[in-house]
C-alpha cells in the first residue's frame, strides 16, 4: 500500500485546489511523510486518539506537534527544500493535516493508526528528509533507521534533539565532519534517485476504496479514493419554470451562500426549498460557480427538467428528446469548461444491484468505532425495491439492516430516523401513508433482529420532498426513496424530519429510490 501516493492524489488535491504547483505538491508529499512517521509513535498519537477530529481543523497540526519550535522547523525546511513561501508552507500544512490524518485512519481501518503506520513504514521512509530527525520522536528515528530496506538511508543523524553547533579544535573537527558531509550527501542522492523513480512510474490506485457512492443523475456507481466528494447541487423545475425540488451537498458556509445567492436570483423566494447537506467530507469549491448564473437561467426556462451539477459534470434530464438535446448544447455553450450529459435510461435492476454493493462497501469501511452519520449515509445508498402498492423489504437488502442492527448494538448512543418517500404518481394522502409503511417496515424489521425500538424512528413524506422531477421515469425513481438520518430532536424542522445541515447530524441525500 503506497501511502504517499494515496495521500498525494486524495488530500493534495483539496488543499492546493488550482494552485497546484509541483513545488507544493512535492512539499505535500514530504510532510505526509514526516506526519505519518510521527502518527506512527503511541505516545505522541496518544494526546489526541480519543478527538473527534474535523477535517477543517487547522488547530489540528498544533495539537500534532504541540512544540512550536519544532512546527518552525518544518514548515522552515519545507519552505527552503521546495522554494515556497514560508507563511504559505506553514498554512498548507495546517490544512493538510487533518485531512491527512481522516486519510490515514480509513486506511487502518480496525488496525490502531500506530500500528498500521508502523507496519507500513517502508512505504514513506524513504521520503523523510535528514533534517526531520529533529522533529521526530527518538523512538521512531531509531525505529524507521532500523528497518529501513538495504539501499534506503533515511537519516544518518537519528538524535532526538535539533542538531548543535560544539566547538572543536579546527583540525579535528573538520576530520570528522568529512564523514559526516558525505554521509549526507549520498543520502540526499539517494533520496532524488527513489524520487525521480517514483515521478517517472505511474501507480495503480490504492485498492481499497474509501467511500463508496452513487454517481448522481447517472446511475452507475463509481469507488471514490477519498473521503472528500465533490460539492454538488440537483434542482428540478415544475411547470413554468418554477423550482420544484433542491438539494445541496458543500464542504462549507461559504459555498453554501454563493450557491444560495445565486439560486435566489434565478428563481427568488422558491430558493428557501434548498435543503443543504454542510458536512468537511465534501469538497469546499464547485468548479461551476463562476457560471451558475447562466447555467440556472437555462435550467428555469424549461419546466420538468433536472440538472445535477457534480464536480466537472453537468447531467440533464427533460420530458423529451427534442428538450433534452437542446438543453444539453445551451448548458455546453454556457459552460464550456464542464462536461454537460443527458441522463442514461432507467435501468432498474442495475441501479438496485450497484447501490447494495455501494451500501455494503462503505459499510465495510466504517471502522470499529462508526460515527452515527456515516452508518445513516451507508445505509442511504441502498436502493430499497418495494413492489408495487407493497411494504415487503427485498432479502438483499435485510442484510445491509442486520449490519447496521450489529453497529447500533456497538454504538449506544446512536439513534437514527428512517424516512420513507414516494413519487406523485397516486393521491397524495395515499403516496403519505404507503410512505410511512415502508417506513415502519424498515424498523419493524431491524426490531425483530435485536434493534432498540426506542432509538429508531420513522417518518412518511410522502410526495411532499422530491429530489426529482416527476415527468420523467428516471426522476419518479429517484423521488421513490427511503433515507436514513441521525435522530436529533432539537434539529427537527416543522415537519418532524432530521435537518440535515451541519457535521453532526448531516448526511448525503444521495438519489435512492424504491419501485412503487
Amino acid at each position: 500500500m503506497d501511502i504517499i501516493s494515496h495521500l498525494t492524489r486524495t488530500v493534495s488535491p483539496a488543499v492546493l485546489g488550482d494552485d497546484s504547483t509541483p513545488a507544493k505538491k512535492n512539499l505535500l508529499e514530504q510532510f505526509y511523510a514526516i506526519f505519518a512517521s510521527r502518527l506512527a509513535d503511541k505516545e505522541a498519537y496518544g494526546h489526541f486518539a480519543n478527538e473527534n477530529i474535523a477535517r477543517d481543523d487547522q488547530g489540528f497540526y498544533e495539537r500534532v506537534w504541540t512544540d512550536g519550535g519544532e512546527r518552525d522547523i518544518i514548515s522552515r525546511e519545507l519552505a527552503a527544500a521546495h522554494d515556497v513561501d514560508a507563511t504559505a508552507a506553514r498554512g498548507l500544512i495546517a490544512m493538510a493535516a487533518p485531512l491527512a490524518y481522516h486519510e490515514i485512519k480509513s486506511l487502518a481501518g480496525a488496525t490502531p493508526v500506530p500500528q498500521f503506520l508502523h507496519d507500513n513504514r517502508a512505504n514513506y521512509q524513504s521520503h523523510i528528509p535528514v533534517w526531520a530527525s529533529a522533529v521526530l520522536p527518538a523512538a521512531m528515528v531509531a525505529t524507521t533507521a532500523a528497518a529501513a530496506p538495504a539501499g534506503t538511508r533515511i537519516s544518518d543523524t537519528v538524535s532526538m534533539a535539533p542538531l548543535q553547533h560544539t566547538e572543536e579544535p579546527k583540525g579535528n573537527f573538520m576530520k570528522a565532519l568529512l564523514p559526516i558531509i558525505g554521509l549526507i550527501i549520498l543520502g540526499a542522492l539517494a533520496w532524488a534517485l527513489l524520487r525521480g523513480c517514483k515521478e517517472n512510474t505511474n501507480p495503480e490506485p490504492v485498492g481499497t476504496p474509501m467511500v463508496t457512492e452513487q454517481q448522481a443523475g447517472t446511475g452507475d456507481n463509481k469507488t471514490v479514493a477519498s473521503s472528500i466528494e465533490p460539492a454538488s447541487l440537483r434542482i428540478a423545475t415544475g411547470d413554468a419554470g418554477a423550482l420544484y425540488a433542491c438539494r445541496m451537498n458543500v464542504g462549507d458556509e461559504t459555498l453554501k451562500t454563493t450557491v444560495m445567492n445565486a439560486m435566489s436570483a434565478t428563481f427568488g423566494d422558491d430558493a428557501n426549498k434548498c435543503r443543504a447537506d454542510v458536512d468537511g467530507s465534501f469538497a469546499m469549491d464547485m468548479p461551476a460557480a463562476a457560471q451558475l448564473a447562466s447555467i440556472l437561467s437555462i435550467i428555469k426556462s424549461v419546466p420538468n427538467a433536472s440538472m445535477v451539477i457534480k464536480g466537472n459534470e453537468i447531467t440533464v434530464n427533460a420530458p423529451d428528446a427534442t428538450t433534452l438535446k437542446k438543453l444539453v448544447a445551451d448548458l455546453q455553450a454556457a459552460a464550456p469548461a464542464m462536461t454537460v450529459i443527458a441522463e442514461k435510461p432507467l435501468n432498474l435492476q442495475s441501479e438496485v444491484d450497484n447501490s447494495i454493493a455501494a451500501a455494503g462497501t462503505a459499510m465495510d469501511n466504517l471502522g470499529a468505532n462508526p460515527s452515527p452519520r456515516d452508518v445513516a449515509r451507508a445505509l442511504s445508498l441502498q436502493v430499497v425495491h418495494f413492489g408495487v402498492d407493497e411494504a415487503v423489504i427485498p432479502d438483499a437488502n435485510k442484510r445491509l439492516l442486520d449490519r447496521a442492527v450489529a453497529l447500533m448494538k456497538q454504538v449506544p448512543d446512536m439513534k437514527l430516523m428512517i424516512i420513507g418517500h414516494t413519487d406523485k404518481t397516486a393521491d397524495a394522502a395515499y403516496n403519505m401513508k404507503l410512505s410511512q409503511e415502508r417506513a415502519q417496515s424498515m424498523k419493524d424489521y431491524m426490531v425483530s433482529q435485536g434493534a432498540d425500538p426506542a432509538k429508531l424512528m420513522t417518518k412518511g413524506m410522502g410526495e411532499t420532498d422530491p429530489i426529482a422531477d416527476n415527468s420523467t421515469e428516471q426522476g419518479r425513481f429517484r423521488n421513490r426513496r427511503i433515507e436514513f438520518t441521525v435522530y436529533d430532536e432539537s434539529a427537527q424542522n416543522n415537519n418532524g424530519v432530521v435537518a440535515t445541515v451541519g457535521n453532526e447530524s448531516g448526511i448525503a441525500l444521495d438519489p435512492n429510490a424504491n419501485a412503487q
